[in-house]
């Protein structure tokens, strides 16, 4: 019977693996997530002209290819959620900057709150993460995050702390 051999790095000449790992920015050796998030900054700042509608489109379609793009990453590494896989911390932050206007206090707030609620997992994001597999699973916690995360910047913005 032939063993399956498990791959642990990605090939970054491979597109999928390169965008699943936030550009090169996954390979971090020390807090990926947190590098894969600040590659967010940069791609929102380029987003967030855009209208309202727009954004939200390329959004969702990032979230629905982020789908395949982690589940077949996570596939060809023989790892579920490979540490690396930082394309769901982009669209998270996304997610979190979509509840606000620009400028470079939020854009700051928006990156502290989101790893926060990324890396402490709050219920249910932590239940998520154990229970929910494959691409969807990978995406949703971190959707899940971005929404604790731009709710609690709409409340600073209204004054509610």
């Amino acid at each position: 019977m032939e063993q399956e051999i498990t791959k642990t790095a990605p090939d970054l000449r491979n597109p999928i693996h390169f965008l699943a790992f936030g550009f090169g920015s996954g390979l971090a050796p020390k807090a990926p997530g947190t590098f894969g998030t600040l590659v967010a900054i940069p791609i929102y700042l380029l987003l967030q002209p855009l209208p309202f509608t727009l954004y939200l489109v390329l959004l969702l379609l990032g979230f629905l290819a982020g789908i395949w793009i982690c589940d077949q990453t996570s596939q060809d590494l023989g790892v579920h959620d490979h540490g690396g896989i930082v394309w769901d911390e982009i669209i998270g932050y996304l997610v979190t900057m979509s509840f606000v206007s620009g400028g470079w206090w939020w854009v700051l707030i928006g990156f502290v709150l989101f790893r926060f609620f990324d890396i402490l997992k709050p219920w249910p994001i932590g239940w998520l993460d154990q229970r929910v597999h494959g691409g969807f699973g990978i995406m949703l916690d971190d959707l899940v995050a971005g929404l604790y995360a731009g709710s609690v910047m709409l409340l600073i913005q209204w004054g509610a702390f």
